[in-house]
């Protein structure tokens, strides 16, 4: 049994060897990574998933980002541990923080991924919201926390600073 708790400033490198684990070598070259630079995630957003022994089971965080004038939440990285993917970690993570999201205010919500995936949360393709390069702009998705939060924001993914 996992339970899910924000990440902790102590998690940072326990999360960090999970994403490496999960990812692809290189992932910190992708372009999304350009818009975490040097932003602090919003912590009491970013969740990971523990079991009773305390051993790491996932991890997602949030970054704040722009398009045009509007603050948005960029979801990811998410990762679950490869020995506990298909339990559900992933969208328990996702469903705590969005809702947490909505909570604290957040209006939009942006990720890279995939729409089969994404749109059981009720995530959707958005035209007119361009990831930097070389990001596929099929995979762009985008939430709305609050109803029409993302009429007329259009514009590039660019670094909340």
């Amino acid at each position: 049994m996992y339970h899910l708790e924000k990440e902790k400033p102590d998690d940072w490198w326990e999360v960090e060897a999970l994403y490496d684990l999960c990812f692809a070598p290189g992932r910190t070259a992708l372009s999304s990574y350009r818009l975490r630079e040097d932003v602090e995630p919003v912590t009491s957003l970013c969740r990971i998933a523990r079991d009773e022994m305390g051993t790491l089971g996932g991890a997602l965080r949030y970054w704040p980002v722009r398009v045009g004038d509007r603050r948005v939440l960029l979801l990811g990285p998410i990762a679950v541990h490869p020995t506990t993917q298909g339990e559900g970690l992933a969208a328990a993570m996702i469903r705590d923080s969005l809702a947490a999201a909505g909570e604290e205010g957040w209006e939009r919500v942006l990720l890279v991924g995939d729409l089969p995936y994404y749109s059981r949360f009720g995530f959707e393709r958005i035209a007119g919201v361009e990831m930097p390069p070389p990001t596929n702009p099929e995979r762009v998705l985008a939430l709305s926390l609050v109803p029409d939060a993302w009429a007329g924001v259009t514009g590039t993914v660019e670094r909340d600073a």
